[in-house]
């Protein structure tokens, strides 16, 4: 058995008469990269005198701005993490290639040369 219910419709006249409209204006998504990832990868590995330390603040900070919604302060704040990032990006691969060369040029040939005079002079 089959029920059927009517529904009245009880409210204000759906007559001619003044349409208002609401106007919503949506600001679109202003993409400013805060290099906050970067900045914490240099900050845990490549950290010479502190620049990564001081790019994940300015990273921050960023990130900050962006959020409360001042564009050009979130612009400017990434703009010195992204220059703090680089410096210290190259700063630490220039310090890890030297140490790398550092030990290939002077450690290996001192040991060898040790090893060398121990098997010479018959041990001590």
């Amino acid at each position: 058995m089959i029920k059927e219910n009517k529904v009245t419709i009880t409210g204000a006249p759906q007559g001619p008469g003044p349409v208002t409209t609401t106007v919503v204006n949506i600001q679109p998504e202003t993409v400013v990269p805060d290099h906050i990832v970067w900045s914490l990868f240099n900050t845990l590995f490549f950290n010479v005198c502190c620049l990564g330390f001081v790019a994940f603040a300015y990273s921050v900070k960023s990130r900050d701005r962006k959020m409360v919604g001042d564009v050009m302060g979130a612009r400017s704040y990434a703009s010195t993490a992204k220059c703090l990032n680089i410096w210290a990006l190259v700063l630490g691969l220039f310090g890890t290639i030297g140490f790398i060369v550092l030990l290939v040029l002077v450690v290996v040939p001192a040991v060898s040369y040790a090893i060398s005079q121990a098997k010479n002079h018959g041990g001590y």
